[in-house]
């Protein structure tokens, strides 16, 4: 009897710590790796993330003028329209802030600005990949709103943050020897100070370019128009030549940006 039992317990001795061994190693082996992670997660892992779609952004030219009885504002309307039309690249319209009190400019009867289109902060030149500056005469220069609004470029100039981008003018002048060249030539002195690159639009537009037979605005310095005493409204020719300008002016920021 003594033989006999101490052998079943000699053998009970033994299982348990093996029993009790084999499955605290079970369990450890399925915690760290579960059956689920090893069937799912091979084909999850590796598959490569699809990379988002890039956008291409458009390329921005800012149509910034000043227009006391719309015609500046009709041709700047007219160049966005060419600028639009070019892939890719994006007119945007921006009046420069009036310097004349309310009441002189009902004595002058000057209409109402457009409210949909914002008054441009002199910083924000800066964000754009060209620009187009458009504004009447004033004795053959330009307007005092529009030089008023270039003095406050300073900080601008004084970074030379306008270096290098494209700029292109266009005018209206009472008459047609009121200064439809003058006016825009002696604003380059603007351009030049700022490094900026000016685009004039030669005779590239063609034969109307040429064209006698009807009073035309305009030049190669830029797209134009005649204002008369203020009732004269922009020809079919003029509104043309100003799509035409913003067309040139969109290709000609294209081919820098893309080069």
């Amino acid at each position: 009897m003594g033989k006999g039992g101490g052998c079943f317990q000699s053998k009970r001795r033994q299982r348990g710590p093996g029993l009790a061994s084999d499955k605290a190693t079970t369990v450890e082996s399925d915690a760290h790796v579960p059956a689920q992670e090893k069937t799912e997660g091979s084909a999850e892992i590796v598959e490569p993330a699809v990379p988002p779609l890039a956008v291409e952004r458009k390329l921005k030219i800012f149509i910034v003028f000043y227009s006391m009885y719309g015609h500046v504002e009709a041709l700047a309307k007219q160049i966005k329209k060419g600028v639009d039309g070019t892939e890719g690249v994006e007119g945007v319209l921006y009046r420069v802030a009036e310097t004349l009190p309310s009441d002189v400019l009902e004595k002058m009867l000057a209409p109402p600005k457009d409210p949909a289109i914002p008054v441009i902060a002199a910083s924000e030149l800066a964000d754009a990949d060209g620009i187009l500056f458009g504004f009447p005469t004033r004795y053959g220069c330009m307007a005092a709103q529009i030089k008023a609004f270039f003095d406050s470029t300073g900080q601008l100039w004084r970074e030379q943050k306008l270096a290098g981008k494209p700029a292109g003018l266009f005018v209206s002048t009472g008459t047609q020897g009121g200064g439809q060249e003058t006016t825009a030539w002696t604003a380059i002195t603007q351009l030049t100070h700022h490094g900026m690159l000016f685009v004039p639009i030669g005779y590239t537009f063609g034969a109307d370019m040429f064209e006698m037979d009807e009073l035309r605005g305009g030049s190669p310095y830029g797209a134009g128009t005649f204002a008369g005493d203020g009732t004269r409204q922009s020809t079919e020719v003029e509104l043309a030549l100003a799509e035409y300008q913003g067309k040139y002016m969109a290709s000609i920021v294209k081919r820098l940006n893309h080069t």
